[in-house]
């Protein structure tokens, strides 16, 4: 049971109630949700019965927390902050509860579809859109002046080494590129699964059996560590999306490729020292487009095991709906409202004209095909994820042997041979396979 925080004797007169119900909110320490915190005041104003209280956790950190809690029927959280991979595993079991009776004024026809259906079950949602981000390369538009190097309309992985070769210069503390290598499969597997879907791989075939040692599987992590080791920063290995976007904002990448929803803060000049020499180009591909760029929503769901579930719907139905957008762009400014949930964000002529990148990223998330992300068939859904429960420690698993190969721990060829073997026992067990 929660322990409900009284509100101070001013405050019940105004309030007009007994005291406030308090919601525990666990989230991720990624940008937006920094400024979803910062504007709990906003909230409890409109809304003096409920209070909130934060749970704000590194992402692999969270996931391993919301996943012990919500497996056990814990009753730790009220709102819980996952993904398109969580959301359909987690409603098939009963996990969540189901968001069919939403206000009229939340407007759900408006958010956009790849994104509702990726956080649906049954055609029933189950968790509400934060933000949705597909993948592109961002890059610094003087280092490419300097080095003579004009971007192609769709750059090839072959080009990006080359570029990444010209404009590497560590003893100025600049990177050719920075990529993530901190293991985990929301992290470093994110990245790579793009990388292994372009060069022609899939982590499965028609029958289950793991394709970690095949030659496609080969080729691109040999590729990603060369790359790294030769142009990539120092200790590539412990940086994940924020260690990286933080270094880029301060110059010390060349380029890089990760999600698109990096694109506002690396444009706003208050945040980035390199806005006025930001590129931004389509996430580059090798021996095929397919499965090249991912699909993603950081959204907000509400458990089962919540006692406050009113409460819950309450405040996510806030922080993901049309208002909240408005709120943040006319405090925070436009570039800083959480992207890729809602058409009317796109057709905002604020957002327009604040965001150019904005109709990239758009595109960017309405071509991602989580139903045909490889070159070969699988019998999975998913771009840079496995659509299967088990895929969440066999991720993990698999990125920590490729964050070994990184640091020179282990060979690539002896990475993937044991990420294979490991593989094959978990399906074994599984039931995937005889």
């Amino acid at each position: 049971m929660k322990l409900k925080r009284v509100i101070p004797l001013a405050g019940l007169a105004a309030a007009g109630v007994a005291h406030a119900e308090s919601i525990t909110v666990a989230t991720v320490n990624n940008n937006d949700m920094v400024i979803m915190q910062s504007l709990t005041e906003a909230f409890e104003s409109a809304h003096p019965d409920i209070e909130i209280d934060w749970v704000v956790l590194e992402e692999n950190v969270l996931r391993q927390r919301l996943t012990t809690d919500i497996a056990t029927d814990g009753g730790q959280f009220d709102v819980l902050t996952i993904g398109t991979y969580e959301a359909p595993i987690w409603a098939e079991r009963g996990w969540l509860v189901p968001l069919d009776d939403l206000p009229d004024d939340y407007a759900v026809d408006d958010l956009l579809k790849p994104v509702r259906d990726g956080l649906s079950h049954d055609g029933t949602l189950y968790a509400l859109p934060f933000y949705a981000e597909s993948s592109m390369m961002f890059y610094r538009t003087d280092l490419f002046e300097e080095a003579g190097i004009e971007m192609s309309d769709q750059p090839t992985w072959q080009e990006v080494r080359e570029w990444a070769g010209a404009i590497h210069d560590p003893e100025n503390g600049v990177a050719g590129i920075c990529l993530r290598g901190k293991p985990g499969w929301g992290e470093n597997m994110a990245f790579l699964s793009t990388l292994v879907n372009t060069f022609g791989g899939r982590w499965f075939d028609e029958e289950w059996n793991p394709q970690l040692d095949s030659p496609a599987w080969q080729e691109a992590v040999q590729f990603y560590v060369d790359l790294m080791n030769d142009y990539g920063p120092a200790g590539a290995s412990s940086n994940g999306f924020n260690e990286n976007l933080a270094m880029f904002s301060r110059g010390k990448c060349g380029m890089w490729v990760d999600a698109t929803s990096a694109a506002g803060k690396l444009f706003n000049p208050d945040e980035s020292e390199v806005a006025d020499e930001l590129g931004f180009a389509p996430a580059p591909i090798a021996e095929t487009p397919k499965g090249a760029h991912w699909l993603w929503s950081w959204a907000l769901a509400i458990p089962s095991s919540s006692d406050s579930p009113e409460a819950a719907q309450t405040f996510i139905a806030w922080a993901t709906g049309q208002d909240y957008i408005e709120l943040v762009g006319e405090s925070e400014g436009w570039t800083s409202v959480p992207p890729g949930t809602r058409e009317s964000t796109y057709e905002n002529e604020h957002y327009q004209r604040e965001a150019p990148f904005a109709g990239f990223v758009l595109e960017a998330i309405n071509s991602a095909d989580p139903t045909d992300s490889t070159l070969e068939p699988t019998p999975y859904q998913g771009v840079q994820f496995v659509g299967i429960p088990e895929f969440q420690s066999i991720g993990t698993q698999v990125g920590q042997t490729i964050a070994a190969a990184l640091t020179g721990e282990t060979s690539v060829e002896q990475a993937l041979a044991s990420a294979q073997r490991a593989t094959e026992r978990t399906m074994q067990r599984a039931g995937y396979l005889d």
